[in-house]
């Protein structure tokens, strides 16, 4: 059999398989394209102000200070959050659902951000891109089909880059799969249409379903390592989440109680300057608020849009002299580590910044349009083979000439 017959036969048997799991992962990856920025706009877009004449920030002592006049003890666990821009406000977060907001340069709390919302859509739209909105058990059977329907999806995009080559090369065949028709209808504009957003979005694909292989099996990411020549890092327990300079985020947990009581024998203040001096290009940092003199503090610095892993980076200090223990960037990280971030952050694009998110939605999109278009022309091959079937034994009966048919074991050809 032809290569191209078998790699159509396979490319239509995997579109079969799992064309509505991937139109679904599709459609969710469009609406998930700018979450960050949108829940920016949306928790703290309606607190950001003009700077004051003559303002300066409040230091971090006197800020939480007046934070807690206004809302009382803050969690153990909370952070705070201060960016470079003087329009924004300081974030107090406080678990996944509540923020605090408050001015920077008078401490008076502005607002909070909505427990529902925004948010929490995109958390419901996250749980059908991931695990198509199953919960609690059966969320790691949801999981390993959009694991393998993820796989096959990017089967789809190999034997269908493959299948769009013209079978002759001249300018007239490559135009057909290039560019629209607008006359064509029925099939022949599914067909055009199929082959016009493969092509333009064949790459961007090819990463965006590729860079996802390693979110859903072990295996995937551990050779993500081994191809780099790093060791694979132990399994987390639970599910583990992007961050730090190039890799997993732990969070702040501590064990502290209820309340993180301020110690007088720590100088916050010199531990954020020292932060900020770390990096002049800092465009948001965060800590824990809880610090004890017996501990070191950690510092998130980030200088990129907040999902640039590259341009992210920790800080570690001593609380009580404020001398750095450590200090690690995304290029200090292992190559494995490197390489696993970049996948990850270049699944949602955000790895190139606003540009790179824009491209990987154009691509969810490209996919969307290949699947409806892939299943549109699955379903009229199917129809014109059922009318096929219905119609070449009548046909036979009526047109076989006398001794020459299914009695007397001739064939009508």
């Amino acid at each position: 059999m032809p290569l191209r017959k078998v790699l159509f036969w396979l490319h239509l048997a995997c579109g079969c398989l799992a064309g509505v799991i991937i139109l679904a992962m599709s459609l969710t990856g469009v609406l998930l394209t700018y979450e960050r920025q949108i829940l920016a706009a949306w928790e703290r877009g309606a607190y950001r102000a003009p700077t004051p004449a003559n303002a300066a920030r409040l230091p971090v002592d006197r800020l939480l200070d007046a934070i807690r006049r206004e809302r009382g003890d803050l969690p153990a666990d909370a952070t705070l959050t201060q960016r470079s821009d003087p329009a924004e406000p300081v974030e107090i977060r406080i678990g996944r659902e509540r923020a605090i907001y408050a001015s920077p340069y008078s401490g008076h709390v502005l607002g909070e951000g909505a427990a529902g919302g925004a948010r929490v859509l995109f958390q419901k739209v996250t749980a059908w891109h991931r695990w198509l909105g199953v919960e609690g058990t059966g969320r790691a059977t949801a999981r390993a089909i959009t694991g393998a329907c993820n796989l096959f999806f990017l089967v789809l995009v190999v034997s269908g880059a493959y299948l769009w080559l013209p079978r002759r090369w001249s300018w007239p065949a490559v135009r057909s799969v290039i560019w629209f028709r607008g006359a064509a209808a029925g099939k022949a504009r599914d067909f055009n249409w199929h082959n016009v957003f493969g092509v333009w979005a064949l790459i961007p694909v090819f990463f965006v379903v590729l860079s996802a292989v390693p979110m859903s099996y072990s295996w995937a990411n551990d050779l993500l390592y081994r191809l780099s020549g790093s060791e694979p890092p132990p399994p987390l327990r639970g599910e583990g989440g992007p961050g730090g300079p190039g890799g997993e985020r732990r969070g702040p947990r501590g064990k502290r109680e209820q309340s993180a009581a301020p110690d007088a024998a720590v100088d916050l203040n010199q531990l954020w300057r020292r932060a900020q001096i770390q990096d002049p290009a800092w465009k948001s940092i965060t800590a824990r608020i809880a610090v004890s003199r017996g501990e070191p503090v950690t510092f998130t610095i980030d200088a990129g849009d907040g999902g640039q892993p590259q341009k992210r980076s920790t800080l570690t200090l001593d609380a009580a002299s404020a001398r750095m223990v450590r200090f690690e960037t995304f290029a200090s990280a292992s190559p494995g580590r490197r390489l696993r971030s970049w996948s990850r952050f270049v699944h949602t694009g955000e790895y190139y910044g606003m540009v790179g998110q824009t491209i990987a939605g154009i691509a969810s999109l490209a996919g969307v349009m290949l699947v409806w278009t892939g299943i549109a022309l699955a379903l009229r091959r199917f129809v014109a083979w059922r009318s096929r079937g219905r119609d070449t034994p009548a046909s036979a009966d009526q047109q076989a000439p006398v001794g020459v048919g299914p009695a007397s074991g001739g064939r009508l050809l």
